[in-house]
């Protein structure tokens, strides 16, 4: 019992150890929806993943510790064999003299250190990936419900893009219907009034409000189109780092942006990191009272980290239906990760993780 108890604690410390050193997340067991705690008990002792996992702790574990210590030997060995000359000759003249074949076992000693050093790697990596396949296979989740989970997480996703997309739209709308598009009308009739009742101008004054009200019309149209597809052409024509400073350049408070990119990542994930540092920078603007930010880009593996720190006031938090809940759900419809540290007093820090393929 005691064991089956530490079995939730030991795969927590494992998972948690195998996403540090090796970067490999290990899923969890879906939660149980039963109420009560002797539902969700019997519920997951009925669990084949459950014994999956004790078995890993009470047999494969240990094996596997031993053959950790067997590499970690290797290592110390090969240390100790290429480095004998080295604090052999830290022993007092008169044993060195005793010892007469010192010198010949040093050189031994020393070649076979290095082999052991060669070899050493070489046993650590086969090492590693078969403890990480073991380590999925018996305490992860099984495939079949990796399947079901990614599908659910997916529809989910899909779901939460297409509404939110859609409320962005309306918002966007809205605010040039009210704004910029009220003007750009009245604009148009009053010249369109003026070529209409103001016959007697001259003809050179005529060409110009013509020309002048066929441009209005012609902003009105684009102003259209733009509504029904945000997406700034540097990003397309220049990549990420270039739009991401044109955007710095407008903020009113200081940006210190780093982006270091191997590649240029798949348009909808680079269309998705101008988002969020789009977004994460106006609501700094308009909310932080902060006096400096920072925005690192940088391409870790086939993952692209985005990090956005303010010295603001804080207090942020995703459930409060602002602006970073649409944050969220742009983030994980390209099966992203988001996290967001905003504790009162400052400073907040948004974190988004974007797979680079496409």
């Amino acid at each position: 019992m005691l064991i089956l108890l530490g079995v939730l604690a030991l795969t927590a410390v494992q998972r948690r150890r195998y996403r540090a050193l090796l970067g490999v997340e290990i899923l969890r067991l879906p939660t149980a929806r039963e109420q009560g705690w002797l539902r969700r008990a019997q519920r997951w002792l009925s669990v084949a993943q459950t014994w999956r996992q004790a078995g890993y702790h009470l047999l494969v574990g240990p094996l596997l510790a031993l053959v950790e210590l067997g590499v970690l030997a290797a290592w110390v060995a090969g240390l100790a064999g290429v480095t004998v000359n080295g604090w052999a000759w830290m022993l007092p003249v008169q044993v060195r003299l005793d010892y007469v074949d010192y010198a010949t076992q040093a050189v031994y000693y020393t070649a076979a250190g290095a082999l052991l050093l060669c070899a050493a790697p070489w046993l650590t990596g086969p090492v590693t990936r078969a403890e990480t396949r073991i380590a999925l296979a018996l305490l992860g989740t099984s495939r079949s419900q990796q399947l079901q989970q990614r599908v659910e997480h997916l529809s989910e996703s899909r779901t939460d893009l297409i509404d939110a997309v859609d409320t962005e739209r309306r918002r966007i709308e809205r605010d040039l219907h009210d704004g910029t598009q009220q003007r750009l009308v009245s604009l148009a009739v009053n010249l369109g009034l003026a070529k209409a009742t103001l016959t007697n101008l001259p003809d050179e004054a005529r060409t110009v409000i013509d020309e002048a009200h066929r441009e209005a019309k012609e902003a009105i149209a684009e102003l259209n189109d733009l509504v029904r597809g945000l997406h700034p052409a540097v990003l397309e024509d220049r990549g990420l780092d270039a739009a991401l400073s044109g955007l710095a350049a407008r903020v009113p408070i200081p940006v210190r942006l780093r982006v270091d990119l191997e590649e240029r990542a798949a348009p909808t994930v680079e269309s998705v990191a101008y988002f969020v540092v789009c977004e994460a920078l106006t609501n700094v603007t308009k909310h932080a009272r902060a006096t400096r930010v920072d925005v690192t880009v940088k391409q870790i593996g086939r993952m692209l980290r985005v990090n956005i720190t303010d010295d603001g006031i804080g207090g942020a938090d995703t459930s409060t239906g602002s602006g970073l809940g649409g944050l969220a759900k742009r983030v994980g419809s390209v099966d992203g990760t988001f996290h967001i540290s905003s504790p009162v007093g400052g400073p907040t820090t948004i974190a988004v993780g974007l797979p680079c393929e496409p």
